[in-house]
């Protein structure tokens, strides 16, 4: 995240942290306690959700969303809307009301629609702030282009990737039943392909959950860590007897030592055990207890 946006980033979790816990506190489920959490953020401009979101290589914002019920397995996600303020409302509709699991594009924004979930125009979802970002990154790329070679250019260009934030926001969720879940929503990366899907959205890449072993959401950089199927990677460990602390570490571990990659991953398990893990700079978090509150900003070092 950029220097200057960093407490916009820790009051962004702590409201949504506020939302999740008010579902919790009135006995309310998991499930929609992460819904709400999730919707608070990508309602919140600051970061890489809903309205606010990346542009892609086309000036379009393009949303995807997963949200998954520790209890039964049943998951609701969506990839590539272009027309959907909350995408984590139609993700939990799919969940609810559908035999399937996954919608995309179009046929997601029909299913929404005929759920009750209000559709808005793309524009309605783009600000100033990423228009200028996506200019500027467009005009640098270039540049680049007309300086250096074919081999170069994608050198330097998969490295000015990487170091591009990634906002993807997600929560994770264990309510008085007993059970957990987990949810994640984003916008992707900046200057993407239209119709790229990265991992947030798809299961147990970015998002898992299971009262067998663990709830599970990430952020980062999505084809590494769709590569590794990480989120479900880390629950498993953490069914075979492992801390989420530990396995949350392991995981960043893991991304980087196999495939080179980057992001952070929140972990919680059904004994109420926390995992909270990067290998960037920093990563906003927030989190609450029955015992104890914290939120901040997690730094290398």
């Amino acid at each position: 995240m950029p220097d200057d946006m960093v407490d916009a980033h820790i009051r962004g979790v702590n409201n949504a942290l506020a939302a999740g816990w008010r579902v919790l506190d009135r006995g309310g489920s998991a499930l929609d306690a992460v819904e709400e959490a999730v919707v608070i953020m990508e309602d919140d401009e600051t970061f890489d959700a809903g309205r606010g979101s990346f542009l892609n290589r086309d000036g379009r914002v393009q949303l995807d969303a997963l949200i998954m019920d520790g209890s039964t397995l049943r998951t609701g996600g969506v990839g590539c809307v272009e027309r959907l303020r909350n995408p984590v409302r139609a993700a939990r509709k799919i969940l609810s009301e559908s035999p399937h699991v996954y919608f995309v594009g179009e046929g997601a924004e029909r299913f929404a629609a005929e759920h009750g979930v209000p559709l808005c125009k793309n524009e309605d979802l783009i600000i100033p702030r990423e228009v200028e970002r996506l200019q500027q990154y467009q005009a640098d790329l270039a540049q680049r282009n007309a300086t250096q070679d074919g081999n170069d250019l994608f050198a330097a260009h998969s490295a000015h990737d990487m170091t591009i934030s990634h906002d993807t926001v997600g929560a994770v969720a264990l309510d008085s039943n007993g059970n957990i879940a987990a949810a994640t929503s984003t916008g992707g990366t900046l200057n993407k392909a239209p119709g790229r899907l990265g991992d947030s959205s798809l299961i147990g890449c970015g998002c898992y959950a299971d009262n067998q072993s663990a709830a599970a959401s990430t952020t980062g950089w999505g084809e590494p860590i769709m590569k590794l199927v990480l989120a479900k990677w880390t629950a498993d460990r953490i069914a075979a007897g492992n801390l989420p602390e530990w396995s949350a570490q392991e995981a960043m571990n893991y991304l980087k030592q196999r495939v080179n990659g980057h992001g952070g991953i929140i972990v919680l398990n059904t004994q109420g055990h926390i995992g909270i893990a990067h290998n960037t700079p920093r990563m906003a978090w927030a989190y609450r207890t029955t015992k104890k509150q914290d939120a901040g900003v997690v730094r290398e070092g």
